[in-house]
């Protein structure tokens, strides 16, 4: 019975989704994004520019001198990591003010990786010059060395972008939430894990209004949210009354759509995802998209007072 329905409900939606044409198109980022992107990486680059130049300045003359001043170099060392760390910082948010694509795979990764690049380029060198370096006992060596190593490595770990936003994950989420609501606003809480199609989701329930966001699905990337929930089918369904067919017609129409959702949250028939029929849907929900500090914890036990 399940079966049938779910098949009627998937036919009825790729009607609709052949009549409207609606697979979405492609995330453009606006005039102002594109304009606090701009001036993230401008500093970015000057951070960046700064972190070099002490590097240069550490092997073409603090190297140099007899003795060394071993405190100076630990300082400059220390420097060049902070500078080199703020312009990836900068650079990472920039991306996702605008984003690059995946399907130019050279610029995509030289985008969202180029913190850790030059990373290596203001460390790498002066590491070799250090151990290199005639003037310094092994103790100094293994001392100014190692600090600029372990440095060196906690800010190329930082500044790697370990899931880098695309226009292509925009897109699909953009084109989700316009057509499940008409409109590109979703709604989020500072902090969280990920953003939601409506404010009545169960994962919102317990956050307080001044902590709740609603604006465009970019705005939500810009504040740090790095993706549309991952169960945002049952969340439509269950709780922001979208109809099933609804959600049956985004699932057929939009392009790449999967990549937007768990498994367990829908079915497929004849190829096509659809929504679960209420006796396939798990039962337990993994709560995401609020910071753990705006749901309190509740006793499962309560003392009584003698």
């Amino acid at each position: 019975m399940a079966e049938k329905s779910r098949s009627s409900r998937a036919k009825k939606g790729a009607e609709i989704a052949e009549q409207q044409t609606t697979s979405g198109g492609s995330f453009v980022a606006s005039p102002e994004a594109k304009s606090k992107a701009l001036t993230f990486r401008i500093i970015a680059a000057v951070l960046w520019a700064i972190a070099i130049g002490g590097e240069l300045f550490t092997i073409f003359w603090v190297l140099k001198q007899d003795p060394i001043t071993m405190w100076l170099l630990i300082v400059l060392i220390v420097a060049i990591g902070a500078f080199a760390l703020g312009g990836s910082l900068l650079w990472k948010k920039a991306n996702r003010f605008d984003p690059a694509s995946r399907k130019d795979k050279v610029r995509f990764f030289v985008q969202n990786q180029l913190g850790v690049i030059i990373t290596i380029i203001a460390f790498l060198p002066l590491i070799v010059m250090i151990f290199l370096n005639k003037d310094m006992d092994g103790k100094q060596k293994g001392i100014a060395g190692g600090i600029a190593i372990v440095i060196a490595a906690a800010v190329g770990l930082a500044s790697a972008d370990w899931n880098p936003p695309s226009v292509e994950q925009y897109s699909v989420e953009k084109n989700v939430v316009q057509q499940l609501t008409g409109k590109d606003e979703v709604v989020w809480v500072k902090g969280g894990k990920a953003f939601h199609v409506c404010r009545e989701a169960s994962d919102l329930a317990k956050s307080k209004d001044e902590n709740i966001r609603t604006r465009p699905v970019a705005d939500a990337h810009a504040d740090g949210i790095p993706r549309l929930t991952k169960k945002w089918v049952s969340e439509a369904t269950k709780n922001c009354g979208i109809p099933v067919e609804k959600v049956d017609e985004v699932l057929g129409s939009v392009d790449d759509v999967t990549s937007t959702l768990d498994d367990s949250e829908i079915a497929t028939d004849n190829g096509t995802p659809v929504v679960k029929a209420p006796s396939e849907s798990p039962e337990a929900e993994v709560h995401e998209g609020a910071p753990t500090s705006t749901v309190p914890a509740t006793s499962t036990s309560k003392k009584h007072a003698a």
